[in-house]
C-alpha cells in the first residue's frame, strides 16, 4: 500500500541543531535504506515526532528551544514508547544517567563513529513496537511471581491485578529475567541478550538504570525489592521460590 513502511524503509527522525551532523546522519542512514526526516530544534523535532511516528529518534541533547531531556520526557509522558538514543557532546555521567532514567534507550557520545551509531540503530530499530492493545484482563495474564503477572499477548505487566505502564526495554528486561527464573546474569550477559549489544564497556551502567526504574514500577518497596534481585559481583536475577 502507498505510504507503508517496508523492513528496508523504517522511518529515523533525527533532531540536530547542527546541521553538517545531521546530514552525515541523514546520507549514512539512507546508505542503509533508512529513510530520514530531521528537525534543527527541540519544538520541531517534538511536532514531528507526534506527526510522523518515526520507528527510532536520534535526539541530540543541548538543542535550540526546547532540550532534548524535554523532547524525550514529554513523548515518554505521552506514552509514546518509539526508542530514544540520545546524542550529547558532554561526557558527564550524570547527564548519560538523567536520560535513561527520563526514559530514554540509550546513548551515544559525540564525536562518534558512524559504525557505532548504525549498530545502535539497527540493535534498537529490530525490537518489536510494542503493540496498542486495549488494556487486557488482569486474570488474563500469566502469574509469574507473588502477584506479579505478564500477558505476552498484549505486552502487558499487572501487579496486584493493576496494569503498569513499562517502556518497551523495562518490559523486555522483566520479561527475559522472568523466563529465566533463579538465573543470575550480568550487566555484560544482559547488554547483549536484552540490548542486543556485541560490545559493552561503559554501556553497562544502562542496566542498573534500568534495572532501578523497573523496580520502582514493579516492586512494592523498591529498596528490598522481591522480584528482581542482585547477586553481588554477579549480577542480577528473577527470583521465585
Amino acid at each position: 500500500m502507498p505510504g507503508e513502511k517496508t523492513e528496508t524503509q523504517r522511518l529515523v527522525l533525527v533532531v540536530e541543531d547542527e546541521k553538517s551532523i545531521a546530514d552525515i546522519l541523514r546520507f549514512n542512514l539512507e546508505l542503509k535504506n533508512y529513510r530520514v526526516s530531521t528537525a534543527y530544534d527541540g519544538e520541531e523535532g517534538l511536532a514531528k515526532a507526534r506527526a510522523e511516528k518515526p520507528d527510532l529518534i536520534l535526539l541530540d541533547i543541548m538543542l535550540p528551544k526546547m532540550i532534548g531531556f524535554e523532547v524525550c520526557e514529554i513523548l515518554r509522558k505521552e506514552g509514546n514508547n518509539v526508542p530514544i538514543i540520545l546524542l550529547t557532546a558532554r561526557e558527564e555521567e550524570d547527564d548519560k544517567v538523567k536520560g535513561l532514567e527520563i526514559g530514554a534507550d540509550d546513548y551515544i557520545t559525540k564525536p562518534f563513529s558512524m559504525r557505532e551509531v548504525i549498530a545502535r540503530v539497527e540493535a534498537n530499530i529490530r525490537r518489536n513496537v510494542m503493540p496498542q492493545h486495549p488494556v487486557a484482563a488482569a486474570d488474563s495474564a500469566m502469574p509469574v511471581s507473588g502477584n506479579l503477572s505478564i500477558n505476552t499477548d498484549s505486552h502487558q505487566v499487572f501487579r496486584a491485578g493493576k496494569v503498569i505502564s513499562l517502556t518497551q526495554r523495562e518490559y523486555e528486561l522483566l520479561t527475559f529475567l522472568a523466563s529465566h527464573p533463579n538465573k543470575v546474569y550480568s550487566r555484560v550477559d544482559l547488554m547483549e541478550q536484552v540490548w542486543n549489544y556485541g560490545y559493552v564497556g561503559d554501556d553497562v551502567r544502562t542496566v542498573d538504570v534500568t534495572v532501578r526504574r523497573l523496580r520502582e514500577k514493579i516492586e512494592a518497596d523498591p529498596a528490598n525489592p522481591q522480584y528482581i534481585l542482585t547477586r553481588r559481583g554477579a549480577g542480577y536475577y528473577f527470583a521465585v521460590n
